[in-house]
């Protein structure tokens, strides 16, 4: 399964790269992900819960960053071992291009296949659900980046904003 789509980021490059490298922004934004452990160096581990159609299974895999052309792209690299579920590995292609006004022009091209019971529930299901991850990571990784809403202190958990963590991260 095949996805490419673009994202106009209201954020610098330099932010974006550096937003894109770093484990806590990653585990934030894999849908699912319960750990992610390591670096961008060395790769990543990671635990990841997801439900496809009727088959819900917990991934224990690696998530790689590769090709690296320092600012301008990047390919990420995952896969994981879904025990009888199966498993599913996949890579995004990732470039990035300055916008006038310190915005910044993502691009991304998906790839992903699936083994196993999984790959028993037809590509529309899986094809569907890829999109749908792909489309939450970019969606969340966008929101971090361009709201830097904080939040305030004494406010209950649902209601402190989502947006904007990872400017707070970052500092």
């Amino acid at each position: 399964m095949n996805l490419a789509d673009i994202r106009e980021i209201a954020a610098p490059r330099a932010v974006v790269w550096s937003a894109i490298l770093d484990a806590e922004v990653l585990k934030t934004c894999i849908p699912g992900c319960t750990e992610l452990t390591g670096s961008a160096t060395d790769g990543f581990e990671a635990v990841v819960v997801q439900k496809v159609g009727p088959v819900k299974a917990t991934f224990k895999g690696m998530v790689e960053i590769s090709d690296i052309v320092e600012g301008e792209s990047l390919v990420l690299t995952g896969h994981g071992k879904g025990g009888p579920a199966g498993f599913a590995k996949g890579s995004a292609k990732v470039s990035f291009e300055d916008l006038g006004d310190d915005g910044t022009r993502l691009s991304y091209d998906v790839e992903a296949k699936v083994g196993g019971k999984l790959a028993q529930l037809g590509s529309r299901i899986i094809d569907g659900f890829t999109k749908k991850l792909a489309d939450q990571f970019f969606e969340r990784f966008q929101e971090g980046l361009e709201d830097p809403t904080e939040f305030d202190e004494g406010a209950e958990e649902d209601d402190k904003p989502k947006k904007g963590w990872i400017g707070r991260l970052l500092g």
